[in-house]
């Protein structure tokens, strides 16, 4: 299986930047987008069936923003919208599918950059996030983990640590609780394969140069639990697939049959 995970920062915007005609191009099995910022009604989705995609949406509440999508030429399943977390799931954030024995969570992580009653749900969705996974782990001991998780782990995962130590993002709760989270069983794919730093899959859009310049955060993720590290293949981030300001991170790892 072949998993791409992407936010897309607004999907009918990277379709108009290129994104079908890079679908056509077979990158992945199952594609999982984040911040759609759309419905299924208000996007020509035909497109994604005309490339034999299965196509599965979970859009916010509020028109233009947040949401989750997956497209996937291998059918689910089963399919759970959500988590029953309210304020998350009136947010579009989390979209489940099962193939097998596997659990792909396809999740896009608050943000707290607009201030501090955003970092607060932030923390409080972390928490919530946290117990949930935890009691899912005990159904469904082989999961995967994609989106953007909108932190930055380590030093390495960021390209000017000691300038972004108070930003959202990188603050030392955030990447406490992503030491808790690989502490509980996860396994940070991409750095299975790739040791080596300056490799990012998010550049801020204010400054043109710096995407550029490669002065960028690693905040896109898929993750998996111990019991699929052996299944795991190959892991990669394709910086130059330009339509976002985030650019598709890559997994593949073996189906057992």
């Amino acid at each position: 299986m072949r998993i791409i995970s992407y936010n897309v920062n607004g999907l009918r915007a990277a379709m108009n930047k290129g994104l079908i005609e890079w679908l056509k191009t077979d990158p992945a099995d199952v594609i999982c987008l984040q911040e759609t910022k759309a419905a299924r009604d208000n996007v020509d989705h035909k497109q994604f069936s005309d490339l034999k995609y299965h196509d599965y949406w979970f859009s916010a509440q509020k028109k233009g923003y947040s949401g989750v999508a997956v497209f996937t030429r291998i059918k689910p399943d089963n399919v759970v919208f959500g988590t029953g977390h309210k304020v998350s799931d009136d947010e579009g954030r989390v979209l489940q599918l099962d193939f097998g024995d596997i659990r792909l969570i396809n999740a896009y992580f608050p943000s707290g950059t607009s201030g501090d009653e955003r970092q607060a749900f932030k923390y409080e969705w972390l928490d919530e996030f946290f117990a949930y996974l935890e009691d899912l782990k005990k159904k469904h001991p082989k999961l995967v983990l994609c989106g953007d998780y909108n932190i930055a782990h380590r030093e390495i995962d960021i390209h000017d640590p000691k300038g972004n130590k108070k930003s959202s993002g990188f603050l030392p709760e955030e990447r406490a609780w992503m030491d808790k989270f690989f502490a509980a069983g996860w396994v940070d794919s991409f750095r299975k394969f790739h040791p080596e730093p300056h490799r990012y899959s998010w550049w801020s859009q204010r400054f043109p140069s710096v995407r550029l310049q490669n002065k960028g955060w690693r905040i896109d993720y898929i993750n998996v639990t111990t019991p699929l590290e052996k299944q795991l293949k190959d892991a990669e981030i394709y910086p130059d697939i330009k339509h976002s300001d985030h650019c598709p991170v890559y997994l593949s790892l073996t189906m057992k049959k």
